[in-house]
Order: structure tokens, then C-alpha cells, then sequence
């Protein structure tokens, strides 16, 4: 199994001291001379005084890498006419590229902890079938977003969409999040994020990497264009 191919293309915080006050001279007079040492040429090493203070920093205070998948459902099925594309099922096939796709996301290390899809049929079949796969997927956080469905289909909303969803919906200690939704604006969205062309088929995942201390900082410091592409996980890629 490989990955498929890909597409072209702190502030420092300020540290507070409290309830410092400064050593007794004697521990000052000692310190001072026994960090006083001549080396092995003859010559005299520096000389300074110093005084060490422990500082703990916080996982708040770290830039971390931020993983976001970008899923787009798998084939759904044209068995039924009457049925709205809203409710359309997935097709065996698509029912058999949820399995692979979801068994090599896995493999790759990449399991959201936060799910955030369209509320169409097929997205979530192509989710129950993820989740009945790999435990990972079942113990992600989800939600069901209407507007998923319909932004797909408006040009260059997307991204921008996902975007707010994203910071709505997580939280700091969220590290990957997966999308789950239709094109257009899936590969659209992935393509806007990286500065390359994308092409998602159905059952894609567009793999994206950026840093921030939040995903409003991340978003804000790689903008358009800023994400990494870490590669594209397809069910062909899968065999």
C-alpha cells in the first residue's frame, strides 16, 4: 500500500518571576569562585555569576503541528432516480473504498480526533463504515454540519467554510481533524489551502499539515496557500 500521488504543488511569551528574592551573599561569594576555572592552556575561563530559576512552560505555550484530512465521501449509488442527491446511498463500491481508505488512514497514523461532515447519506454511510473499521474513528468526537452539503456546490466558499467550522468546533488539544463532505468544494478548499491543484475523487483524502499554538493560529499564520500537502490517500492506492 502507498500513499497516492500528491498534487503540483510566537510571540515568546513573557515569563513572570514571583516571590524571587535574591541569595544570601555567602552563596553568592561562593557560587562566584568555584565557577572560576583555568583551563588545561593556562587561560582563564569566564567568569560570571549566575543564578538559575526553573521555569515551566505549558502545552499552551508550544507551537504544535496541526493535521487536517479533507474526505471526500465515497461512490454513492444512481440505483434509485427518485431519490434527492441528498439521500443518496452509497454504492458497493463505495461501501468496499470506505474500508480501504479508512484501514489506510490507520496505517498512516492519521485518526482524527474530531470529525466534522455533511449530513448527506453518503458521507454518512462512507463515517458509519470508518467507524465500523477501525475503533479510532468511533471514538472521534462528530458532528453532523447541513451547510457542508450545500457550500460544496458554491465557488470559492469553501475553504473559508471549513475554516470557521474548524475553529468553532475544536479545541487546542485537537491536533487532527478530518472534513468529510462533496465536491466541488472539497478539492477546491484542498487546493486553496496548499497552493495546488488537487483532485479528489470520491473516496480521497487530501492529508494537510500546518503549526499553531490553536487552529485560529494556525489557519491565520499559513493563510491560503500555507498548508503541506502530506500526500493523498486513495482506494487504489490502498491494494
Amino acid at each position: 500500500m502507498g500513499m497516492g500521488p500528491t498534487a503540483m504543488g510566537s510571540k515568546i511569551p513573557n515569563v513572570l518571576m514571583h516571590n524571587w528574592s535574591p541569595p544570601c551573599p555567602s552563596i553568592i561569594k561562593k557560587n562566584y569562585y568555584s565557577s572560576v576555572k583555568r583551563e588545561h592552556s593556562g587561560r582563564l575561563a569566564s567568569q560570571s555569576l549566575v543564578i538559575e530559576t526553573n521555569v515551566t512552560g505549558t502545552a499552551e505555550d508550544q507551537s504544535v503541528a496541526r493535521r487536517l484530512i479533507l474526505l471526500r465521501h465515497a461512490k454513492s449509488s444512481w440505483e434509485f432516480p427518485s431519490l434527492r442527491d441528498h439521500d443518496r446511498p452509497l454504492s458497493k463500491a463505495g461501501q468496499d473504498d470506505a474500508i480501504k481508505v479508512s484501514q489506510r488512514l490507520q496505517q498512516l497514523g492519521w485518526i482524527p480526533q474530531l470529525i466534522l461532515s455533511s449530513d448527506a447519506v453518503r458521507t454518512r454511510q462512507t463515517l458509519e463504515i470508518m467507524q465500523q473499521h477501525v475503533q479510532g474513528f468511533l471514538e472521534a468526537e462528530v458532528h453532523f454540519i447541513s451547510s457542508f452539503y450545500s457550500v460544496a456546490a458554491m465557488d470559492g466558499q469553501t475553504a473559508e467554510h471549513l475554516q470557521k467550522a474548524i475553529c468553532k468546533y475544536s479545541r487546542d488539544e485537537i491536533l487532527t481533524v478530518m472534513c468529510m463532505g462533496h465536491n466541488r468544494g472539497w478539492e477546491e478548499a484542498a487546493s486553496m489551502f496548499t497552493g495546488a491543484f488537487i483532485e479528489l475523487k470520491t473516496c480521497n483524502a487530501a492529508l494537510l499539515e500546518t503549526t499553531g499554538k490553536s487552529w485560529e493560529e494556525a489557519f491565520t499564520a499559513a493563510g491560503l496557500g500555507g498548508w503541506k500537502l502530506q500526500g493523498i490517500v486513495t482506494p487504489t492506492s490502498c491494494t
